[in-house]
C-alpha cells in the first residue's frame, strides 16, 4: 500500500484550511496519479497481446482510469483557481526511485517488463485499499495511505465551502471529452470527483466494485492476474469475503510472451540507433505532456483530445518496436519516459 508523508497535507487540518495548502495538494495529486503511468506501460508494452491478452486488457483499463483520475485532480484544482502544470521536467519522477508525495522509502518504482513475482506485486502495493476485504485494518502510522491522502483534500474542501470556487467554472474536462469525467464547479461536485478516483483505485470497504464504472478497483483487477482467475459472485455471504472469489475463467499468464526489454532501461550511446529510438520516445512523450498541459489549462476541445489520442498512439507502436526488438531482435530497448523538450535525432 502505497504512503505519503503527512507533511503533503500540512495546512488542510484545523478549522480553516490553507486554500494554497488544498491547491498544492491537488498538484501532488496529478503528480503521483501521472507516476504510476509509465511504469504499468512499460510493463503493458512489454507483452505480446497474441500470448497475454487478457493481461494485457487488464493493465490498460488501469491506465485507462489514472488517466481520468489525473483529470479529476486537475478540473478540482482548477476550480480551486489554481493551474495544473505537468509539462516541465520537474512533473516527472525518476526510475528508479519513490513515486512523488514521500512514497515510503520501502517502495521503489522501476521500469520493468511484466513479471508476476516482481512487478506484479509492485502494481498491487500500489492499488492495495487502506482496508483490503481480506486483510487486517492498517495500523495508524507517520505516513498517510492514499485514500487518507485523497480523504484531507476532501475535508479541507468542504471546509472552504462553496465560495471558495471559481464563478464561472474555468478549464474543465468534461465527459464530452473524458467518460466519467466530473465538471468540478462546488464542493458536492469537488466530493465527487476525489471519490471516483479512490473507490476506482480501491474499491470500497466491502466491496472490490467501483462505486463509478462498470468493474472491479484496480487492486482487485491486478489480484486476479495474481489468482489466475477472474474475480466472480459467489452468490452467497454475508461476510464480504464470501461473496466474491477467484474461480472464474482462467487468465493464463504466458512467460514467453513477455519482451526480454531490460529493466530501468539507459542511458544508451550517444548517437546510436537506441539513442535514436529513446530520443524519439521522449520527444513524443513530452509533446504529450504539453498536449494535455493545454487540455487542462483552457484548451479543452475536441482537436486538443484527439491530439493527445494521437500521440498516445505513437508512443504505443514505437515501445512495442523498441521492445521487441523491431528491426533487430537481437537487440531490444526500453523507453526511459524522460522529460524531453528538443529532439537530437532530427534537429527539433
Amino acid at each position: 500500500m502505497i504512503h505519503v508523508r503527512r507533511e503533503l497535507i500540512a495546512g488542510l487540518e484545523g478549522p480553516a484550511p490553507d486554500p494554497a495548502a488544498v491547491r498544492a495538494s491537488l498538484q501532488s495529486a496529478i503528480k503521483l496519479e501521472h507516476a504510476t503511468i509509465p511504469l504499468y506501460l512499460y510493463a503493458l508494452y512489454s507483452l505480446d497481446e497474441a500470448k497475454n491478452g487478457e493481461i494485457c486488457a487488464i493493465i490498460e483499463s488501469v491506465v485507462v482510469e489514472e488517466m481520468l483520475h489525473m483529470t479529476l485532480a486537475a478540473n478540482t484544482l482548477n476550480a480551486l483557481g489554481g493551474s495544473p502544470v505537468i509539462d516541465g521536467p520537474g512533473f516527472l519522477p525518476t526510475y528508479p526511485g519513490p513515486l512523488p508525495g514521500g512514497v515510503q522509502a520501502e517502495l521503489t518504482a522501476t521500469l520493468a517488463p511484466f513479471s508476476i513475482d516482481k512487478q506484479l506485486p509492485t502494481f498491487l502495493t500500489i492499488e492495495e485499499p487502506e482496508h483490503p476485504v481480506d486483510y487486517p485494518k492498517l495500523e495508524a502510522g507517520a505516513d498517510l495511505t492514499i485514500g487518507q491522502f485523497y480523504a484531507a483534500i476532501a475535508a479541507a474542501i468542504a471546509k472552504l465551502g462553496d465560495g471558495a470556487f471559481v464563478d464561472p467554472p474555468r478549464n474543465q474536462v468534461g465527459p464530452d471529452l473524458m467518460r466519467e469525467s466530473v465538471v468540478v464547479i462546488d464542493v458536492a461536485t469537488a466530493t465527487q470527483a476525489i471519490q471516483t478516483i479512490v473507490d476506482q483505485g480501491e474499491g470500497t470497504s466491502t466491496s472490490p466494485l467501483e462505486v463509478v464504472g462498470n468493474g472491479y478497483a484496480h487492486y482487485y483487477r491486478y489480484m486476479q492476474i495474481k489468482e489466475g482467475h477472474v474475480l466472480e459472485p459467489t452468490g452467497h455471504g454475508p461476510a464480504p469475503q464470501d461473496e466474491y472469489a477467484y474461480d472464474g475463467p482462467a487468465i493464463p499468464f504466458d512467460s514467453t510472451g513477455v519482451y526480454p526489454a531490460p529493466t530501468n532501461p539507459g542511458p544508451y550511446p550517444p548517437g546510436s540507433a537506441q539513442a535514436v529510438a529513446n530520443d524519439n520516445f521522449n520527444y513524443a512523450y513530452t509533446s504529450l505532456l504539453g498536449v494535455l498541459h493545454a487540455l487542462f489549462n483552457g484548451a479543452a476541445t475536441s482537436a486538443q483530445m484527439d491530439t493527445a489520442i494521437g500521440l498516445m498512439m505513437s508512443l504505443k507502436g514505437q515501445a512495442k518496436a523498441m521492445m521487441s526488438g523491431v528491426p533487430n531482435p537481437a537487440v531490444t530497448i526500453g523507453p526511459t519516459f524522460e522529460y524531453q523538450a528538443t529532439n537530437p535525432a532530427n534537429g527539433s
